[in-house]
């Protein structure tokens, strides 16, 4: 018994398979990615399984989907390996859940009707994630579909957070800060909880990756984050603008910029991107060395100060730091930069075990006369699907319900 943890994007389909102990969801025995699914694409899968990773190309013939080649693939490679058992649901991840999902589904016509209203508030990964949830039914028919939501996390934040100074008309409507990467911090304050007194207390998670935010927790739930009604708020990112003055998408439509142009510059052209000039790769920019590269870091490494600050005074102080994400994980410059920067609140990291972080376990990297720990944790997403999933099956009705009637 296994739930398969997917995650699909506009160009990519990651996917993890979690065999279920006693109802529980295991570390994932198999893990991997298939790239190259854009139309036009060359397919590329890759996989680790039982150590051992494995690569190959997908021959996608003319007139086919590479995503539904992709998806037979998948569905091949999961039903010939050796621990892969009997599939109870496959998992999505979803990032937007607006007001009406707080917790995971399983996904109907009617899911797929309301969610698909929120693809505005998230067009880089809302309506990928729905076609993926589409094509999943359509190759696996017999088996759940359970949507698994990235907001949830931060549904509970106190109105104080989450409310923006709007008339109240406009509230109702459901504009309100959401938050995202939360089955990212979900997972992260699982571990924490487990490896440390402190998890309970006043922690600030940062995920920092292409897409980066992060959020203020306080006895295990999230009570403020950077990101907001979108995922375009908060820090400064790979392709995003993070924060913005309302006033510069005003200016801009009075010179005449379409809502097309002006999303596609918040979403795709700005961030590390658009200040370097050169590319939302923090590992490029690194390599670079140029002026413009070296000022798009300074400036994501002072937005993420800026942010943990303000979150600090929510919490009225701090007990953890903790880092993860693409960057997070492996980008010990960056922690150590961040960490030189907020020494004011007592917090002090140890250089030796900063450079041994290299995203593979949970590892604290404070100095022994820090008031405040610091963690490096890798993330996994698709556990946290996989539990979610199996936990929404178990708590389901074991008979029918009755029709209704009419």
């Amino acid at each position: 018994m296994a739930i398969l943890a997917v995650n699909a994007g506009s160009s990519s389909l990651k996917f993890s398979l979690h065999a279920l102990h006693q109802g529980h969801a295991q570390p994932h025995n198999l893990a991997g990615n298939i790239q190259g699914l854009e139309p036009g694409g060359q397919p590329e899968m890759a996989w680790t399984y039982q150590g051992q990773t494995h690569q190959e190309s997908l021959s996608v013939a003319t007139g086919q989907s590479a995503f539904h080649v992709a998806l037979e693939r998948l569905q091949q490679l999961v039903q010939t390996l050796d621990a892969a058992q009997g599939i109870q649901a496959v998992a999505h991840r979803v990032v937007h859940g607006g007001s009406d999902y707080t917790h995971s589904v399983r996904v109907t016509a009617q899911v797929l009707e309301n969610l698909s209203r929120l693809n505005s508030l998230a067009p880089l990964h809302q309506p990928h994630n729905l076609e993926g949830i589409r094509r999943f039914q359509a190759a696996f028919p017999s088996i759940p579909q359970i949507a698994c939501f990235d907001t949830a996390f931060h549904a509970h934040m106190p109105e104080v957070d989450y409310a923006f100074a709007l008339p109240q008309s406009l509230q109702a409507q459901g504009i309100r800060r959401y938050g995202f990467h939360g089955l990212s911090y979900q997972y992260i304050q699982s571990v924490l909880q487990e490896k440390t007194l402190r998890g309970r207390g006043r922690a600030i998670m940062a995920h920092l990756g292409n897409g980066a935010s992060l959020c203020a927790m306080r006895d295990g739930v999230s009570v403020a984050t950077t990101m907001g009604f979108s995922a375009l708020d908060g820090l400064m990112m790979g392709t995003r603008s993070g924060s913005l003055d309302a006033g510069v998408l005003l200016y801009l439509l009075e010179q005449g910029w379409t809502h097309e142009r002006i999303e596609k510059l918040l979403y795709k052209q700005c961030g590390l991107l658009g200040v370097s000039g050169i590319s939302a790769d923090m590992r490029r920019l690194r390599a670079d060395g140029s002026v413009n590269a070296q000022r798009a870091i300074d400036q994501f490494t002072h937005r993420i100060v800026r942010e943990a600050g303000a979150l600090t005074a929510c919490l009225d102080g701090l007990d953890l730091l903790a880092f993860s994400g693409g960057i997070g994980e492996n980008d010990a410059v960056l922690r150590q930069q961040v960490c030189e920067r907020l020494s004011w609140t007592g917090l002090r990291i140890d250089p030796e075990r900063n450079l041994q972080a290299r995203g593979h376990s949970a590892w604290a990297i404070h100095a022994p006369d820090s008031r405040i720990e610091i963690w490096v944790i890798p993330t996994d997403e698709g556990r946290v699907a996989a539990r979610e999933a199996a936990a929404l099956l178990s708590a389901e009705p074991t008979t029918p319900e009755p029709a209704s009637a009419g």
